[in-house]
């Protein structure tokens, strides 16, 4: 949905990326810069918000454990292909307490403004196979670096008791376009209804939090970055 570039398809730019930076930087550099590059994948959180919610075909077609082991089997062939391309360095992002979006509060929170019990355990259960998946991909390539980024723990830590650490809004998005408040292409500085005080809100729209909340998100993974990075 919404026009993402395939996972295949993206493996074939990155190809067409590696046949580029040869031809410029010679090919014993750029197998140096592709296994010294540091990789981010992120994956799960648009597969359930912006498809499993919204196609009954597929949520009945699939559990949510079962969707689960299909995304993650995609996962891990997208990784097994990349590492064939020389990535030695690969952080994965957790799925992020889905339940906790303003986003999903507005269309499944059904009047309420607490977080969604059965969206947060379906992360949990997604994250829960997907760690399950990045040990074995470590046990069947020893010279493999990765880690997982768990997004989960602060971000709903943060939307969950925001004044804790500083915040004044969790649930409303500074970003205030939309029917679902996702539009973020839509806002500016100028744009009617956008907040001006952004550092004090969670959330710069229904699904993205704002800077200062990835400030402290970016915080809480340096200790898993640093076993990408030694």
């Amino acid at each position: 949905m919404y026009d993402a570039i395939t996972l295949t398809q993206q493996l074939e730019y990155y190809k067409e990326y590696q046949s580029k930076l040869a031809a410029v930087a010679g090919r014993a550099k750029a197998r140096s810069i592709i296994s010294d590059a540091l990789y981010v994948i992120s994956t799960g959180t648009g597969d359930f918000l912006q498809n499993y919610y919204h196609n009954a075909s597929l949520s009945a077609r699939y559990d949510v454990d079962r969707y689960c082991d299909l995304l993650v089997g995609i996962f891990s062939n997208f990784t097994n292909e990349l590492y064939k391309l020389g990535a030695r360095r690969i952080g994965v992002t957790s799925m992020p307490p889905l339940g906790c979006l303003p986003a999903s509060i507005r269309l499944y929170g059904k009047g309420s403004s607490a977080c969604v019990p059965r969206l947060n355990r379906d992360a949990e259960t997604f994250n829960g196979r997907l760690n399950a998946t990045v040990k074995a991909l470590k046990k069947r390539h020893a010279d493999l670096k990765i880690a997982i980024f768990d997004i989960y723990t602060p971000l709903r830590r943060l939307a969950e008791a925001p004044t804790k650490q500083g915040f004044s809004e969790a649930r409303k998005t500074c970003c205030r376009t939309g029917t679902a408040k996702t539009r973020v292409y839509l806002c500016n500085p100028t744009t009617a209804g956008m907040c001006r005080n952004v550092s004090s809100y969670v959330f710069f729209d229904g699904v993205h939090p704002s800077e200062a909340a990835n400030t402290i998100i970016a915080e809480s993974m340096v200790d898993a970055g640093i076993e990408l990075v030694t």
